[in-house]
């Protein structure tokens, strides 16, 4: 069964035209759901998560065919570490840690860097 109660229905001339496109990887979710495949079966055969399966549907059924040609713009995610900030982390490493610590932790290195101790983590 499809998410929130989801079913796709097209006339011939909507199946026709979903054909046309089925080679972007991307709109086979509509071909499939269009041959009464659920959710979890459209998952198993094009490998995509649930989240993308059903991202495909509710594009299609709000946008048509025309949703199933691209896809919501997202932001790119995390910014990568300046490369200053990994010299930074690669110097303190090498040197003594404060206060006669055996080693650096986590927290002292990130607060010595000035940089967050996930991201301390990271490099």
């Amino acid at each position: 069964m499809h998410p929130h109660g989801i079913s796709l229905n097209g006339s011939a001339s909507d199946r026709r035209r979903l054909q046309v496109i089925v080679a972007d990887p991307g709109s086979l979710e509509g071909v499939m759901s269009g041959d009464g495949l659920g959710t979890s079966a459209i998952m198993a055969e094009t490998d995509k998560s649930k989240t993308c399966v059903c991202r495909s549907l509710e594009r299609f059924m709000r946008e048509c065919f025309d949703g199933l040609l691209r896809d919501r713009s997202r932001s790119p995610g995390r910014a990568p570490v300046p490369p200053k900030h990994v010299a930074e982390i690669v110097r303190l490493t090498q040197a003594t840690p404060p206060h006669e610590a055996a080693h650096w932790t986590l927290r002292a290195m990130s607060t010595v860097a000035g940089i967050e101790a996930s991201t301390v983590q990271g490099i």
